[in-house]
Parts: structure tokens; C-alpha cells; sequence
């Protein structure tokens, strides 16, 4: 495989061919995934894969009902896990002290970077992915259906399969330069009009100035603050996570 070509071509997926993706196939790459780098090489994650149609679709309302949670041929959960971990500590006469935002913090870096590897691996086998923020919208729904003991906290999930059709054929993914994200030495402050300019070619595509039109906006920052990621939604959101949290952070 070309590396430079897959990562400058590389697409979510979001539709999926009937056809399955093997357990021992899905079981050899998170295997793989797990060579990535992680905190103290504690490994403070785990996945839950499902497979069948009846454990997606108990999972699919958490989700919003987005179509790739059912048509994919496996929905892998990936969670924090500290539950493994202290009981590894009860059994050997040893006593965590992870119930604080800095263990939570290097754990979920952690089972991100766990996921994110996975997601990599399956793509360079000719699978398609598609991330799922809706895990940490609906994290205590999600910690019930799928019986997850206390310290196990879902961050991320990940809908894999086989595309349908040819998955390049979708439109490029727009992205900032790498000017408006590269910092020499020191955080250097843009000015407006540089903030502009990086946002130019994000703002002039068809498919978001179809967005701004559809939501009757007058600018595309405006569709992510007033629709996709309003302030009502993202603190309905957080109550709801630091509720389930405080179970945790003690």
C-alpha cells in the first residue's frame, strides 16, 4: 500500500456491503492496535464489539439512529477501563489511587489512541469506519445496555464493515491548512484576517454553503454553534456526563 496515498485519500465510510467482517479478522487487528503507545503500558481500555443485528439495534437510538450503527457488520465500543486494572491491584496486595481527573485524563488519551490505531489497521485491510461522537452524548444509556461495571466508561465507537460501492468516489474531506495549526516555538496569535483566510476554502465548498442555506444562516461558524453543537445541547449533554462521571471521580 501506497502510505502517503491512503492517508491523503482516506474517507469516512458510512454505508456498508451485506458482507461480514470476520471475528478472527476483527479479533487480529485490535491485536494489533494494541502495539499502540499508551500510559505506563497499563492498557486502561477495552472494546465491546457488536455483531449481531439485536445488539445494534439496542444500541442504535443511543445514536440517534444514524443508518451505520445497523448497516455496518460490527459496532466496536471502545472504553475506558480502570475496572481491569484495580482488579489486578486487589489480587496483588496493591492500592490505585486513579479516581482523579489526571488518571481519567491519561486513560481516555489512551483508549483514543487504542481506537484511533484500530481504525488505521482496518482501513489499510479494505475496510471502511466511521466515528461515532454520540458515545459520550449518551455514555450512561450505552454503560447500561452494554452492562459495563463500575470504572468502565464508553469514549468512543467505531461502525466497521466492508464500504458499498467504491468509498473514494465521496466527496474529499475539506481540512485547514497546515498553517492555521502549525505553532513555531511559541503559540503565535492569526489576525482576523488571517483566521479568514483559513477558514476560506472551508467556507466557499458547495456542500457548506448548502448548509448555511438549509438552516437558514448567515454564516457556516453559525450552523456549528446555533445547530450541530449548540450551547443548550452541549450542556444537557455534560450535566448528563457528570453525573454518570462523579460514580467515578471520587
Amino acid at each position: 500500500m501506497n502510505i502517503d496515498k491512503y492517508f491523503s485519500s482516506r474517507r469516512t465510510v458510512r454505508s456498508f456491503s451485506k458482507k461480514t467482517v470476520e471475528p478472527g479478522l476483527i479479533r487480529k487487528m485490535l491485536a494489533e492496535a494494541t502495539k499502540a503507545p499508551n500510559t505506563g503500558n497499563m492498557q486502561l481500555y477495552s472494546v465491546i464489539t457488536s455483531a449481531t443485528d439485536e445488539s445494534k439495534q439496542r444500541l442504535a437510538t443511543t445514536h440517534f439512529n444514524q443508518p451505520c450503527v445497523t448497516g455496518c457488520s460490527v459496532l466496536l465500543t471502545f472504553c475506558i477501563d480502570m475496572h481491569r486494572f484495580y482488579r489486578w491491584c486487589a489480587v496483588s496486595d496493591a492500592k490505585p489511587g486513579f479516581e482523579n481527573l489526571q488518571m481519567l485524563m491519561a486513560a481516555a488519551i489512551d483508549c483514543s489512541i487504542f481506537a484511533q490505531q484500530f481504525n488505521t489497521i482496518a482501513e489499510m485491510n479494505g475496510l471502511g469506519c466511521c466515528y461515532l461522537g454520540t458515545t459520550a452524548y449518551n455514555a450512561p444509556q450505552i454503560a447500561g445496555i452494554l452492562e459495563l461495571p463500575d470504572g468502565v466508561i464508553p469514549l468512543i465507537s467505531i461502525a466497521c464493515g466492508y464500504p458499498a460501492g467504491n468509498s473514494t468516489s465521496a466527496p474529499e474531506q475539506d481540512r485547514l491548512p497546515v498553517d492555521a495549526i502549525l505553532h513555531k516555538e511559541k503559540y503565535n496569535l492569526p489576525s482576523d484576517s488571517q483566521i479568514r483566510n483559513y477558514y476560506a476554502d472551508k467556507e466557499a465548498r458547495d456542500d457548506n454553503r448548502a448548509f448555511v442555506a438549509e438552516n437558514n444562516k448567515a454564516t457556516l461558524a453559525q450552523v456549528f454553534t446555533d445547530i450541530r453543537y449548540s450551547k443548550e445541547n452541549n450542556e444537557l449533554f455534560s450535566r448528563s456526563l457528570a453525573e454518570f462521571l462523579s460514580n467515578y471521580l471520587k
